[in-house]
């Protein structure tokens, strides 16, 4: 909708604290713009929010700290140090597996995991090696001529060197049919897969191309900084106030305005207008899309958006006990059920599961000062299909069943000494992130929505550009932040060739 604008206080406003958009605005900054992020809650994060309660700090949303080498870049490039920024902690195990018969620990060294794979079948190390070789070679050549693209069109993948590179990707394989040309046993199967799972599909339907995760979280390692995930987020926010980026929480977006021809800036549930030359989105896509934008700036429409295949939502769980799990590592899996019909309820007939797979973190065991003394901090998770009706009773009868097996292989009741909990699903994804289906992974990761054939960074709309897990590269912490720093750039060169609408 065409508005009487004021004169731009910024050359560029963000719409969205999360990772992406803290990037986005952070490469803006970098490149001598003036930018400012508008933040609905009450402060920075998105969906990697904090909440403290009962002595407990609870992050709210990612728990994984995986690629530490998309971090150090990221720190590097806006003149910090993630060492410094980071008081990082390499986890050892980086997790572990529980299954039917026992647990499992992933160990941080490879030469001890690959003792732990031949114990389980016989010549599986080696085979693991082999694996992991193969998942470096793609993990590379993905970061260095892929990840870092717009994606606006096939052209810009069609060097002759890219061409060459993909070949080695093994994009029409799948990666469960990758994973069984190396191990047979099936829990060797599901700890492969793990890292998967939450892309979007099942591994029968994931491209082998993703096999670059079991690099990343194998041989780069699972990492924690102390304090918190949430401590990405404020440290993210200090390296992009030092290059001049300003943040306004509690300021809702209600419309992205334009003069006729581009975008020219913002209007806030307040009723404030804020003028800019450029917009950057970073929350969710759809709700942008088809809520802030006129009908004719949009590129896709409700059909389009319900026929994407998503990645799952969450029913989570943040629980503090007064006593100590010794039991528990950081990074707990529960294997013990099939992952097969729970898969099906996720992508095929988008149900409620029966005995599903779980996780829980207690991240408590690695830093005890995000719980009191003698009390644990824990977080349950169960993947869930997007867009599933909820009904009375229903999350409890989930976390009963989770601790039930829980305290079953602990050997220990966790139920009696709980202090706190709070549950969070779909409305709450809906609510406070405004999340498609509620969604909590953003697309998902199939062969026809990677790269360009995902909607796209560069709206309808000149001047207006997408950036998160909904657009490329991808969900994820290090790919949503490589999507701001990507729109950034593209914000920035797009206004370098346009002129200023209120000069």
């Amino acid at each position: 909708m065409e508005h009487e604008i004021p004169a731009h206080d910024s050359d560029a406003l963000v719409i969205g604290a999360g990772f992406a958009g803290i990037a986005a605005a952070t490469q803006l900054a970098a490149l001598g713009r003036k930018v400012t992020v508008l933040e609905r809650h009450d402060h920075p994060g998105g969906r990697a929010r904090v909440f403290h309660e009962q002595g407990f700090t609870f992050d709210m949303g990612p728990s994984w700290y995986w690629m530490p080498d998309v971090f150090e870049a990221y720190f590097a490039k806006f003149g910090s140090d993630v060492n410094q920024e980071l008081d990082l902690v390499r986890l050892d195990p980086s997790y572990t597996v529980w299954f039917k018969d026992g647990p499992v620990d992933i160990a941080a060294d490879l030469e001890t995991l690959k003792a732990t794979f031949d114990s389980m079948e016989t010549g599986a190390g080696a085979r693991l090696q082999a694996f992991l070789d193969e998942a470096e070679v793609k993990y590379e050549i993905g970061m260095n001529n892929f990840v870092r693209k717009p994606a606006h069109n096939v052209m810009e993948f069609a060097t002759w060197e890219t061409l060459q590179q993909s070949t080695k990707l093994t994009l029409l394989k799948s990666f469960s049919a990758h994973a069984r040309n190396y191990f047979t046993d099936e829990r060797l199967l599901q700890i492969i897969e793990f890292p998967v799972l939450f892309l979007g599909a099942k591994p029968e339907k994931t491209p082998a191309l993703y096999s670059l995760m079991n690099y990343a979280d194998t041989v780069l390692g699972t990492w924690y900084p102390m304090g918190g995930m949430h401590e990405i987020v404020r440290a993210m926010v200090r390296v992009a106030e030092k290059l001049g980026v300003e943040f306004r929480c509690n300021a809702d977006v209600a419309e992205i305005t334009d003069n006729g021809k581009t975008v020219s800036g913002v209007r806030l549930q307040s009723g404030e207008m804020l003028g800019a030359k450029s917009v950057i989105a970073g929350a969710d896509y759809h709700h942008v899309e088809q809520t802030l934008l006129p009908a004719k700036w949009r590129r896709y429409d409700a059909h389009y958006w319900d026929k994407r295949v998503m990645s799952p939502s969450s029913l989570l769980f943040y629980v503090g006990v007064n006593k100590r799990v010794p039991k528990l590592q950081h990074h707990n899996l529960f294997f013990d059920t099939p992952f097969g019909p729970h898969a099906e309820t996720i992508y095929d007939s988008k149900t409620w599961p029966e005995d599903p797979l779980f996780y829980v973190s207690a991240p408590s065991t690695t830093d005890r000062g995000v719980a009191p003394e003698g009390h644990e901090n824990l977080f349950f998770l169960i993947p869930l299909a997007p867009g599933l009706d909820e009904q009375a009773g229903q999350r409890d009868a989930y976390f009963n069943e989770m601790c039930d097996r829980l305290e079953r292989h602990i050997g220990m009741d966790i139920r009696p000494h709980i202090v706190y909990k709070r549950g969070f699903a779909h409305r709450e994804f809906q609510e406070d992130y405004r999340a498609f289906k509620g969604n909590a992974y953003g697309l998902a990761n199939t062969l026809k929505q990677t790269a360009f054939w995902k909607p796209k960074m560069k709206s309808k709309l000149p001047g207006l550009y997408f950036t998160g897990q909904l657009t490329t590269p991808g969900p994820g912490v290090p790919p949503s932040l490589i999507s701001g720093e990507v729109a950034g750039v593209e914000a920035h060169e797009w206004m370098n060739v346009h002129a200023d609408p209120f000069d």
